[in-house]
C-alpha cells in the first residue's frame, strides 16, 4: 500500500538486541492533503533503512508499506511497517498548501415561489382514459 503525506511528527529511536542481532526502529507520523486530512504512524525498522530514507519533519513523502497484526496476552495490535519512503516534489503531485476557504458571503437571494402548499391538480380525464401514467 502507498499513502502521501507531509511528516509531521517523529517518535524516539528505540533500540535492543534480539536473537539476530542489534536492531532500531523509529515512527514518523504522516498527515495526508484531501479535505478531511487523516494522520498514519508507521515505522522503519532497520539502521541501514533510517539512514537511508533519512526522513525529516516537514518534508513530502510517498511512503509505501506493509500493515500486520500480533497478538500479545489476548490483544490485539496493528503494526505498519515502511519499506520504502521516497521523498515527493509537492507542486509535482498536486500536493500545495490547501487554499483556505473564502469567508461567508450573504446568502444569494431566491426567485419568488408561489405560496401555494401543493403542486396544481392534474386536468381530469375524458371518459375511458387514466391519468395513472404507471406502466404496472
Amino acid at each position: 500500500m502507498e499513502l502521501q503525506g507531509r511528516v509531521i511528527a517523529e517518535t524516539e529511536e528505540r533500540s535492543g538486541t534480539s536473537a539476530r542481532g542489534e536492531w532500531k526502529v523509529k515512527g514518523y507520523v504522516i498527515e495526508t492533503h484531501e479535505q478531511y486530512p487523516k494522520k498514519m504512524l508507521f515505522e522503519v525498522f532497520g539502521s541501514d533503512r533510517l539512514a537511508r530514507f533519512n526522513v525529516q519533519v516537514g518534508q513530502e513523502v510517498l511512503v509505501s508499506f506493509d500493515i500486520d497484526a500480533h497478538e500479545y496476552n489476548g490483544r490485539w495490535y496493528n503494526s505498519i511497517r515502511a519499506f520504502d519512503v521516497r521523498q515527493v516534489d509537492p507542486a509535482q503531485y498536486g500536493a500545495a498548501p490547501i487554499p483556505q476557504a473564502a469567508p461567508f458571503a450573504a446568502a444569494p437571494q431566491a426567485a419568488p415561489v408561489d405560496n401555494a402548499p401543493f403542486p396544481p391538480a392534474p386536468a381530469p380525464a375524458a371518459e375511458g382514459e387514466s391519468t395513472d401514467d404507471l406502466p404496472f
